[in-house]
């Protein structure tokens, strides 16, 4: 009985999860335009100077495409849950701290501070999403893909993306205007795409400076001496000092992926991750437990996230 109520709870889910990306296809085109528009402008490239020969229909590929157009629904769902991310990780202190430097900085000086800021908390955001189990169990999904290009890079469970709300938390506690802020952050996912693209340039000159598809192309590696290495979404300093940098000159990067079960298709990645969580609706019937529950889970989380820094 509680077997066919589970898969009948899954199977709701997953109708209305298909539902949603149908009802965003019809009333909002933008989503399906940005695709089509990024797909004219990134895929010549990938073409004319590919890194692997791989067709257009590749393994894979509907399930990016329906992440790329699903991605204003996906975004609600991020926003909702980075709330209360960005307040329990405590990033804003810091911020508050910073707001007096922050301040008494020149405007173009300001702007280069608030990109090191945003990629440093972003680094470690993106290192404990590797390294934390709870966290990886979401995370998993985005490294799911085993072919390489900038579709891949949509490719993002929801409560994964909210793993930025501390970076952006953190920017706006500094005194960073939100106009300043949502600028870093719409860099970082165009240049995410960008870095995750099936291009062969290597870019010897900046690669040391700024990340590039070569070094995060060996973060998606799933070669064993390249696991859990360059986490930096724009700086690969963070990645030198903390002894996480990984760039071979003498070989690249030739399979990815990931050794962790990752359904394939959207709406079973969206799933997935989900399973043996608590239910909400049984938690506010069980407020006094489902308290007690959330605090012992906080502190083992909190003890893995020390331990991940440590390491």
């Amino acid at each position: 009985m509680e077997l066919a109520s589970s898969a009948w709870r899954r199977r709701a889910g997953q109708i209305a999860v298909t539902c949603a990306l149908a009802t965003v296809v019809v009333v909002n085109h933008s989503a399906l335009v940005g695709v089509v528009a990024l797909f004219v402008l990134v895929v010549p490239f990938e073409k004319l100077f590919p890194r692997h020969p791989q067709s257009l229909r590749r393994p894979g590929l509907g399930t990016d495409l329906a992440y790329g157009i699903g991605q204003p629904v996906l975004r609600v769902v991020t926003l909702v849950a980075g709330l209360p991310i960005a307040i329990l990780s405590l990033a804003w202190l810091p911020g508050l701290l910073l707001r007096p430097v922050v301040g008494a900085l020149p405007l173009g000086a300001r702007a280069v501070f608030g990109v090191v800021l945003f990629d440093f908390i972003a680094y470690w955001g993106h290192r404990w999403s590797h390294e934390v189990p709870f966290l990886w169990r979401f995370h998993a999904v985005h490294h799911s893909s085993e072919r390489m290009d900038w579709l891949s890079g949509v490719r993002v469970h929801p409560f994964d993306g909210a793993v930025i709300a501390p970076a952006l938390v953190g920017l706006l506690a500094a005194g960073f205007s939100p106009r300043t802020t949502g600028a870093i952050a719409i860099v970082q996912v165009v240049s995410g795409l960008f870095l995750h693209a099936n291009v062969r340039w290597r870019l010897r000159p900046l690669q040391r400076v700024v990340a590039t598809p070569e070094f995060h192309h060996w973060h998606h590696s799933s070669e064993a001496d390249a696991l859990n290495t360059n986490f930096a979404a724009f700086l690969p300093v963070w990645d030198v000092v903390f002894g996480t940098a990984f760039l071979p000159a003498d070989r690249r990067p030739a399979v990815y992926g990931t050794t962790t079960p990752v359904p394939a298709g959207l709406v079973p990645q969206l799933v997935e991750p989900m399973h043996g969580l608590t239910n909400p609706l049984v938690a506010m019937r069980h407020p006094v437990t489902a308290s007690r529950q959330l605090r012992a889970a906080l502190r083992r989380g909190a003890a893995q996230v020390v331990a991940a820094t440590r390491r």
